[in-house]
């Protein structure tokens, strides 16, 4: 027989009166309330939260699988708007290439529609460990009743059957899912004869749930987007409410993820890539998401859409519960969802569908790090873009989805460079290589720090029409006068006229004689006070270092330049420039080589990684890295002659193969003046050396000339005549007739 309620007289079943909800007994209520002897009805809520790092522990069990994705969290109210202290990353708009999934770069595998009806629940039943108290969150047993530690009414019983219609016009099919906010159906709109769902409240009788749908229909009645799942309607069945969105037929990236294991980072990047502009749509409407992870992905006729609006809400609001899941959500999210942390959830999505770790319990607020991940060790550029987008300091991360998706296509590209060969394109935020001229000696022994990429003109600064008029000038004298003019005019309400203020004084050593040094200084700390996060700063504040040679004191300016942007060439660049000066040739190689390997037409990496082989004494890795200059770029013959000039700096490393190489690229560009000529000439002279000490076979032949002092010495002499005829001026003539009879054989003539 079923015992009486003491307060009602009501049947309790499961400790728990069925009728008013009370515990049927002061223990559990004690239990409840931890020993504090609360009167009967007031009961201490089961939810701890440590809002300083935002981890909030429900005294649910976490799942053990190898990938699991954790319950939404709702956390209390916000207390107020927080706004970042950086200013306003950089804004663009994409190309309609890079919107395409993917960006152009990848081909996706196709994934077949589902057949909706197979969408349907065979038992439409929540899961034990996802029934929770809406109000105290403490764990409940049975599907529908009153919570055994607060006594609320709760309820999880789906509430519409196959064959109900509901509006007069919306013939449901049956549950599909169960979601944060409660029970999703398929349904047929049988006037426009077409698939909906339709999505209802967790349980009627819970006020901050009902509070939700309700902001749910506000803001999303004005949302328009292709890459967001429309809303048709709102109706009411009773006394519950549904809100009609469109059936997208396809599958999340979270069924992805679950049916295959980690997924190939160009995929996964393609995913996350796509839904960017949906999150860029969403913060210029002033509201965030909140609650992202990968099963808010649809992908459908090769696009993705966001979808489960259920936890958008107004940037700032200070009312209305957070919705937030365990190892996505960022710290702050429990008391302040801005932008950023809508951008931290999109870094932790992808960290999740490319490597397995236990994001929502080890690595909470963290990632693994490159030792125990291979797939980071590998994409160092990855890497970093996720330690960016996941940083705890909300000041530290991608400050606009726009500047995001500009960081992860630069990732996108560089990866797939290293899998199929290079897809350029121009940065837009660094202009390209400015090696443009030099000579075959200047590439092969000078690193030149003025060839470093230049930051591009931000168009939203407000003295940047005038900037770019100054900078046109052809006179560096002209150009100082009318920047300071424009420093002075703007303070520190414009940055880019300070900006290229220090540009031109590095670029020009004879301005402002016994100043210069001084006044860079000066404006690059005005620069950073005035804004700590402006990378552009450090960038200038490394180049001025490294052109007082100082490698070792710029290398960290330009690393902090890679962390803000880890998808650009640019910072890896100067990296190498850095590390170079700093003569750590094994540190240099690897950015040299990563930026010439995603874009080949940076000639200032493949010479700058030649030379670091060349003073390491590896001329032949040397020689074989200045094979990746384009045919058609204008130092291709510069470059190739540079071989020369790396064996003639370097004697002692000569052997029979490393000539052969040289033998090669000479040839290659015969015709091009008289600098093949010089070079040619000075390397016959210099085996003529070797013939009286190196044991090279003799057949051994260089240029046409037989491996002997004699035939060398002749083969010199034409050489260098030939390189006289080809003299621009008289002096240099003279020089290179005095080199021919200087080299020719003794004869009796």
């Amino acid at each position: 027989m079923a015992a009486s309620c003491q307060y009602c007289g009501g049947v309790v079943v499961d400790d728990v009166c069925e009728d008013c909800g009370k515990p049927a007994s002061k223990t559990l209520l004690t239990a409840a309330t931890g020993g504090l002897g609360l009167p009967p009805g007031v009961v201490a809520p089961n939810l701890s939260a440590d809002f300083t790092t935002g981890n909030v522990t429900t005294g649910r069990t976490r799942g053990s699988t190898r990938f699991t994705v954790n319950y939404p969290v709702r956390l209390p109210e916000s207390g107020g708007a927080k706004t970042t202290r950086r200013r306003a990353g950089i804004t663009s708009h994409s190309s309609t290439r890079r919107n395409a999934l993917g960006g152009g770069l990848v081909s996706l595998p196709d994934l077949p529609n589902q057949d909706p009806l197979k969408l349907l629940m065979a038992d439409p039943e929540v899961p034990l460990h996802k029934r929770h108290c809406p109000k105290c969150d403490a764990q409940v047993n049975r599907a529908k009743g009153f919570c055994p530690a607060c006594g609320t009414p709760y309820d999880f019983v789906a509430r519409l059957k196959a064959g109900d219609v509901v509006a007069g016009k919306y013939e449901i099919k049956g549950p599909i899912a169960f979601g944060g906010l409660g029970w999703i159906y398929l349904g047929w709109d049988q006037v426009l004869q077409r698939w909906v769902v339709l999505k209802g409240l967790l349980n009627a009788n819970d006020e901050a749930s009902a509070a939700a749908a309700v902001a749910e229909r506000r803001y999303l009645a004005v949302l328009k987007h292709s890459k967001i799942v429309a809303i048709y309607d709102f109706v009411n069945q009773g006394t519950e409410g549904f809100i009609i969105m469109e059936y997208v037929g396809g599958q999340t990236v979270h069924s992805l993820r679950k049916q295959r294991g980690p997924l190939p980072v160009t995929e996964a990047i393609s995913y996350i890539l796509g839904i960017l502009p949906a999150f860029a749509y969403l913060h210029a409407q002033g509201l965030v998401y909140c609650d992202f992870k990968p099963d808010n992905v649809m992908i459908e006729a090769g696009d993705v859409k966001l979808i489960d609006m259920g936890a958008v809400r107004k940037i700032g609001d200070p009312n209305g519960d957070i919705y937030a899941t365990i190892g996505f959500s960022a710290p702050e999210a429990s008391t302040d969802p801005i932008a950023v942390s809508d951008l931290y959830t999109l870094g932790r999505a992808l960290a999740v569908l490319i490597m397995d770790f236990k994001f929502s319990s080890d690595y909470e607020f963290k990632l693994p790090s490159p030792d125990s991940a291979e797939v980071l060790a590998e994409n160092e550029s990855l890497y970093r873009f996720l330690l960016r987008a996941t940083h705890t300091d909300p000041d530290e991360r991608f400050q606009t989805a726009d500047e995001m998706g500009e960081q992860l296509f630069g990732v996108l590209r560089e990866i797939v460079a290293l899998q199929s060969g290079p897809k350029p394109v121009d940065s837009k935020v660094f202009t390209g290589d400015r090696l443009i001229h030099a000579s075959a000696r200047e590439l092969a022994t000078q690193i030149n720090p003025l060839s470093l990429p230049n930051p591009r003109v931000r168009i939203d600064d407000r003295a940047a029409g005038e900037v770019i008029c100054v900078l046109s000038m052809m006179d560096a004298n002209e150009q100082l006068e009318e920047l300071q003019k424009l420093v002075e005019k703007n303070g520190d309400k414009a940055a880019e006229p300070r900006l290229r203020l220090v540009e031109v004084l590095i670029a020009n050593k004879d301005l402002l004689p016994g100043q210069r040094d001084a006044v860079i200084e000066s404006t690059l700390t005005q620069l950073e006070n005035a804004d700590p996060f402006d990378w552009r700063a450090s960038w200038y504040r490394g180049l001025y270092l490294i052109t007082k040679n100082e490698g070792a004191k710029a290398l960290p300016y330009f690393e902090r330049c890679y962390f803000e942007m880890p998808g650009e060439l640019g910072p890896r660049l100067a990296m190498g420039f850095a590390a170079e000066i700093a003569n750590d040739f094994e540190q240099a190689l690897p950015y040299y080589d990563r930026v010439g390997q995603v874009d080949p037409a940076f000639v200032s990496a493949h010479v700058g990684a030649a030379r670091c082989h060349a003073k390491a004494g590896r001329l032949m890795e040397a020689f074989n890295i200045l094979q990746r200059v384009p045919g058609n770029h204008a130092l291709h013959t510069e470059t190739q002659l540079s071989v020369g000039e790396m064996l003639l700096a370097y004697p002692h490393t000569v052997d029979i193969k490393v000539m052969q190489v040289a033998e090669t690229a000479i040839k290659s560009v015969l015709g091009s003046g008289g600098s093949v000529f010089q070079i040619a000439g000075r390397l016959i002279n210099l085996l003529v050396e070797r013939t009286k000490s190196s044991n090279w076979p003799a057949n051994t032949t260089f240029l046409g000339a037989e491996y002997t002092e004699h035939a060398l010495r002749i083969a010199a002499e034409g050489q260098f005549r030939q390189a006289s005829r080809l003299a621009k001026t008289e002096a240099e003539r003279h020089y290179w007739v005095d080199q021919a009879n200087r080299v020719r054989p003794v004869t009796l003539l």
